[in-house]
């Protein structure tokens, strides 16, 4: 199925994400469940140090911008090569109610992308926890008395309701109040991974020391000029508010023109091997970064979801597909209508495609290349934008 959604940058977040590219693989290594930590650690040791990854230590030395040139093309690819336009690629017609942008919109935007990004979280001692509650416990658990490894934890948070623990473990907090101390009895399935825990019931001695709660801040003018004027070009609600009405608008005109677009251009069978590999290293870099991070390899990183690196890999080629037809597509517009994104460019516009001000902020981390390729891609669809017919 043809991926028609065009990778736009979200230019109201506070942290500005250079978009899908430049997201990595941002699979978390999670604390584990207690049917996990049953375990023995050693068997884990072992399974690790046998894995040889030292063909992806190139990826110490990753750069975001090393797949782009000093005018935010590919590097050394030539677009029309690959992309056929069709003549009337201007010619495009658009759904006029695209400009209709509720407030409801803007609000859910604005506390979703935004405001969550400031929320706390408080420690709560005076209600009993409920099914999705985040809760912080501890626990000691014995099967016929004796304490087994792996059983045990303290200040564990876990999420009633998200089956992280074996079945029923969970349910039985529900109810409690922060400071009681009470027994959570289980069985553990018969194809349980350890077998000298598979079939046999446990009981687990658990304390609730607190609920976690979420706190999100009130928006206000006085929040929005203390936390985001010095680094978005807003000084109250209102500008906030027409800054992000702005923006979704145009993501919608974006989407409806890259689709429009993306069903008249065709493609080449096969695509740049340069590009492929440089959006491919994207991924692994985030991967290989996440198992330095964790004092574990990328293997185990993934290994949830892939049996092997490998498996990663054409998972990773295959999504990859969209995002760099993507590329490709408005860069050939860029190469017939003479479009470039210089440095120059990316320091006059920035801020009005980003809604950030500070651009160096963005250049140490990826790079000015990286960041001119996201900006020439915005500059593009603009200028499409603007040519576009509504009805």
């Amino acid at each position: 199925m043809k991926k028609k959604i065009l990778y736009r940058t979200a230019a109201c977040a506070l942290a500005v994400s250079l978009t899908a590219v430049l997201a990595g693989c941002n699979k978390s290594a999670d604390s584990d469940s207690t049917a996990d930590t049953a375990e023995t650690a050693s068997a884990e040791t072992a399974e690790e140090a046998a894995v040889d990854e030292s063909t992806y230590d190139y990826l110490a030395d990753f750069n975001y911008s090393d797949g782009f040139d000093e005018n935010g093309y590919l590097k050394g690819v030539t677009a029309s090569d690959y992309v056929t336009l069709p003549d009337d690629y201007a010619d495009i017609t658009i759904d006029a109610s695209l400009a209709e942008v509720t407030d409801q919109d803007i609000s859910d935007y604005i506390n979703e992308n935004l405001l969550s990004g400031f929320a706390t979280t408080s420690q709560v001692t005076d209600r009993a926890a409920a099914t999705g509650d985040t809760v912080n416990i501890d626990y000691v658990g014995t099967i016929d008395g004796v304490e087994f490894d792996g059983g045990s934890a303290q200040g564990y948070d876990l999420e009633l309701g998200s089956g992280t623990f074996i079945d029923g473990f969970e349910d039985q907090i529900v109810g409690h109040t922060p400071g009681e101390t009470f027994d959570v009895n289980v069985t553990f399935p018969e194809n349980f991974a350890s077998t000298d825990l598979a079939g046999k019931d446990a009981v687990f001695s658990t304390t609730l020391n607190y609920i976690n709660e979420t706190v999100t801040p009130e928006l206000t003018d006085a929040w929005v000029q203390e936390n985001l004027s010095d680094t978005m070009p807003v000084t109250d609600v209102s500008s906030l508010n027409e800054m992000v009405k702005n923006q979704l608008f145009y993501s919608n005109q974006y989407n409806a023109v890259y689709s429009a677009l993306y069903d008249k251009a065709t493609f080449a069978d096969e695509l740049p091997e340069s590009a492929k590999e440089y959006f491919r290293n994207v991924q692994l870099y985030g991967v290989y970064s996440a198992a330095q991070s964790y004092g574990t390899n990328m293997t185990t990183l993934i290994s949830s979801s892939f049996d092997s690196l490998d498996e990663y890999i054409s998972y990773v080629d295959e999504a990859n597909k969209s995002l760099l037809e993507q590329a490709l597509l408005v860069q050939a517009i860029a190469e017939k209508e003479g479009i470039k994104c210089d440095t120059e460019t990316m320091n006059a516009e920035f801020s009005n495609i980003f809604g950030a001000t500070d651009v160096n902020s963005f250049t140490q981390v990826y790079g000015e290349n990286c960041v001119k390729y996201q900006m020439l891609g915005n500059i593009v669809m603009n200028h499409l934008v603007d040519t576009v017919k509504y009805e």
